[in-house]
């Protein structure tokens, strides 16, 4: 990772928390709760939410809105911040899969492999910074 990315996500980690707070406010919805629950959602590492399995149409519209609000928060920031969206989501990814993500939930690394959490740290993608 370049110095500046290093930069980049040292100035976000902080905000990162302020939006995982707001993230997980979100997804208080019964359906959604289930379906993380059961593995067929699960957080990515990009950010957003994403499907291991199909998704019924209204646990996909409730992911669609989520995923919909992380981007105007991740917008918004990186206007403030002077990044790009994609350095606000992936920063806000990884203090996801870091601190978020609970034993028997489901997670996607960039490698496209879905994986269920055990009691091990998630191996974090190289770009993630501790």
């Amino acid at each position: 990772m370049t110095k500046s990315r290093n930069r980049i996500f040292a100035a976000l980690a902080g905000t990162a928390m302020v939006i995982g707070a707001s993230i997980a406010i979100a997804q208080s919805s019964p359906g959604l709760s289930a379906a993380l629950s059961d593995g067929s959602v699960g957080e990515q590492a990009d950010g957003y939410m994403g499907f291991r399995s199909s998704p019924t149409a209204g646990i996909r519209a409730e992911v669609d809105a989520i995923n919909i609000k992380r981007r105007a928060l991740y917008t918004q920031l990186a206007d403030q911040k002077g990044v790009t969206v994609k350095d606000v989501a992936a920063t806000t990814g990884c203090k996801t899969l870091a601190e978020r993500v609970a034993a028997g939930r489901s997670y996607l690394l960039p490698d496209g492999v879905w994986r269920t959490k055990d009691a091990q740290p998630i191996p974090l993608p190289a770009y993630c910074v501790s």
